[in-house]
């Protein structure tokens, strides 16, 4: 190795800083000995050089969106217990994919407590941030708190712009309990908003024919069925709570 070698590093490093291709500044010299090695022309090492800046891109972007997607629990569909559940195992696997989204398509999990609502829609959201997708996780309670703080705070406008740069929202435990007039009022703005624009999706413990029961307004109610029905994906979990039985399960194998 000449006197220039370690100069050479140095410069390039600096330039690579410069240019903002970190991994491509980290790892030059090593892939650049594996090329020496395994006799590669200078056109694979610097293939081999920008594959590597680009998956690590890739990684560090999808670990942005899963920062951001506020998830509180990451799931995935390989930890779904479809043999145990009512939902489609194709039809689910269909949409992570990803179609619904370039689509702008809702989807709706209806069932019972501790039958995987949560669990598919947060395996759902976790797929979208791997296809690089800006996703959004939170309860329907927390949004509307948000946005009846912002609108408190005469912020309302821009908490709604805010809403709307997600490509995907997805909101959990709609439903769960009644609704101020005020609070559905906003969800309704919200959701209005995206109506073929982005894609949704949506948990709730109701069947449709009860949504009346937590939102004040019927003619706002029934205007939001409209919006999240239009062309979803309506898939029931049914009323056997898995999460239940999964415990009983544990305590009997605990026992014997």
């Amino acid at each position: 190795m000449s006197d220039n070698v370690p100069l050479q590093e140095v410069t390039i490093g600096a330039q690579c800083k410069t240019l903002r291709l970190p991994t491509i500044g980290s790892h030059f010299m090593r892939i650049a000995e594996q090329a020496t090695r395994e006799g590669h022309s200078h056109i694979r090492y610097l293939d081999a050089l920008l594959t590597a800046e680009l998956e690590e891109r890739e990684d560090r972007l999808i670990t942005r969106r899963l920062f951001e997607a506020k998830i509180p629990r990451l799931r995935t569909l390989d930890d779904f217990e479809f043999k145990v559940s009512p939902v489609s195992m194709p039809q689910i696997r269909e949409l992570a994919e990803g179609a619904y989204l370039e689509r702008a398509e809702p989807v709706l999990f209806l069932g019972d407590t501790g039958t995987g609502k949560t669990h598919l829609m947060t395996a759902l959201c976790v797929q979208a941030c791997r296809q690089r997708k800006k996703t959004r996780f939170i309860s329907a309670a927390g949004l509307i708190n948000e946005l009846v703080e912002a609108q408190r705070n005469g912020q309302l406008s821009r908490a709604l712009n805010r809403w709307k740069r997600w490509e995907l929202l997805a909101i959990d435990e709609m439903g769960y309990v009644p609704l101020e007039e005020t609070g559905a009022e906003l969800l309704f703005q919200v959701i209005t908003e995206r109506a073929e624009k982005a894609a949704i999706i949506i948990t709730t413990n109701l069947p449709f024919s009860e949504w009346s029961t937590v939102f004040p307004n019927a003619r706002l109610c029934k205007a939001l069925l409209d919006r999240v029905t239009d062309r979803a994906h309506i898939i029931e979990t049914g009323t056997e709570s898995y999460r239940f039985r999964r415990t009983i399960e544990k305590k009997k194998k605990k026992s014997d």
